[in-house]
């Protein structure tokens, strides 16, 4: 049995200034990074009335922020200030088509080089708040 975490928050941050396919994109990118980089986010299966079995998902809500280009470098700066664990989404990534190819270029550029398009984060609720601090919900 899956147990999720009491006081933990999961948020994604992306640009404004992305198309709508790339922020949905990026969003389903580093959400899939949040479960399997902490299982006990994930709840138990969900079965329908009829019996059917679903994939199960994370067991508490995802906040979704936006933000410029700075502020979304800002939260994840202050992120990895807190090392709270992350994944990521660069702008890179969008010219790539294979996990293989989007590591390679992930692995080319240092941190601080990293032109940031999202990227989500996972931990206590209260450090979690501090890096979305100047971010606003996604509309």
């Amino acid at each position: 049995m899956a147990l999720v975490k009491p006081g933990w928050k999961i948020a994604v941050a992306v640009r404004d200034d992305l198309a709508v396919w790339q922020k949905l994109n990026v969003t389903a990118f580093v959400i899939s990074g949040i479960g399997t980089g902490e299982p006990e986010l994930i709840g138990e299966d969900y079965v329908d009335g009829s019996g059917r079995a679903y994939l199960p998902m994370l067991g508490i809500p995802v906040l979704v922020f936006v933000g410029d280009a700075t502020g979304v470098r800002r939260a994840f700066d202050r992120a990895l200030a807190r090392d709270l664990m992350l994944s990521v989404y660069t702008e890179d990534l969008f010219t790539t088509g294979n996990d293989v190819d989007n590591r390679a270029a992930v692995a080319g550029v240092a941190t601080d080089d990293l032109i940031v398009a999202g990227f989500s984060v996972a931990g206590d609720g209260k450090q979690v708040d501090k890096v979305f601090d100047r971010l606003k919900f996604h509309p």
